[in-house]
């Protein structure tokens, strides 16, 4: 695995009023990676991806996307922002995949996944549709580019999704629960092609509580609870820790 740091949190919080929902979170990602992040519901995890996504504002912190500052403190510690030039450089080198889809309904699957590379990239509509075709092909979705969001299963949305996060190239793609919104025999479609990502060492961060796909497909494992990072490792020293609140948080899942 390549060493280069594609992603680097330093010191980061957010609070919403006064629930403090991050506290000094620290978090490095390298090129080709798998992070997986668990945790019980409420602990920060998804704040922490939409915060690196620019969908939720840091307070305070330092956030590096690709060499690129996204954010740093001011001499009050309050987060500065860059200019919107280099905001919107950074959001291209994410590709975000939510838990509900969140496909455009009235779009055909082809159309949602060239929307963004025609009016963001500035492709043309022959390249847009040739690579978009390649991923469909590439994620078993090749005979549903005409078919419309509600004539999928959730699985086959899900990997719509996915496609068009891809469409964008990426440096690295978020996965925030991707598969919570599946029945279980849905979710193993949606787990195989993420697999399939990692085995191409796409750099990728998963937050989900699938434990033995976590288990499976991690290089480094992130335990959250209550806004800090209680433990992070290898799969084997996070399912072997000797941290009580590890232990207790893993004894609800069989992995």
């Amino acid at each position: 695995m390549a060493s280069e740091m594609v992603l680097q949190v330093e010191n980061i919080a957010k609070s919403f009023g006064k629930l403090e929902v991050l506290k000094a979170i620290d978090l490095t990602v390298h090129r080709g990676e798998v992070v997986v992040i668990i945790g019980p519901s409420g602990s920060g995890k998804s704040t922490l991806l939409r915060l690196i996504n620019q969908l939720e504002q840091v307070d305070s912190g330092k956030v590096t996307v690709g060499g690129q500052i996204l954010c740093e403190n001011d001499a009050a510690g309050k987060a500065v922002y860059a200019d919107k030039l280099t905001l919107k450089a950074i959001q291209l080198k994410i590709g975000l995949v939510f838990q509900n889809f969140n496909l455009f309904p009235h779009f055909s699957i082809l159309r949602n996944i060239t929307e963004a590379p025609i009016h963001v990239l500035g492709q043309d509509e022959k390249t847009a549709n040739s690579k978009a075709t390649a991923i469909l092909n590439k994620l078993g979705l090749q005979d549903k580019a005409e078919n419309f969001p509600f004539q999928l299963s959730g699985g086959q949305q899900q990997r719509a999704a996915i496609a068009r996060a891809l469409a964008l190239e990426p440096t690295m793609l978020f996965f925030d629960e991707p598969t919570s919104a599946l029945d279980p025999e849905l979710t193993g479609e949606v787990l195989k092609v993420i697999r399939q990502l990692a085995a191409e060492h796409m750099t990728m961060v998963v937050v989900t509580h699938e434990m033995s796909f976590a288990r499976e497909l991690a290089d480094r494992i992130i335990f959250m609870d209550q806004g800090v990072i209680i433990d992070a490792g290898t799969p084997d020293q996070v399912f072997n820790s000797k941290n009580e609140r590890t232990r207790q948080f893993l004894r609800h899942y069989s992995a």
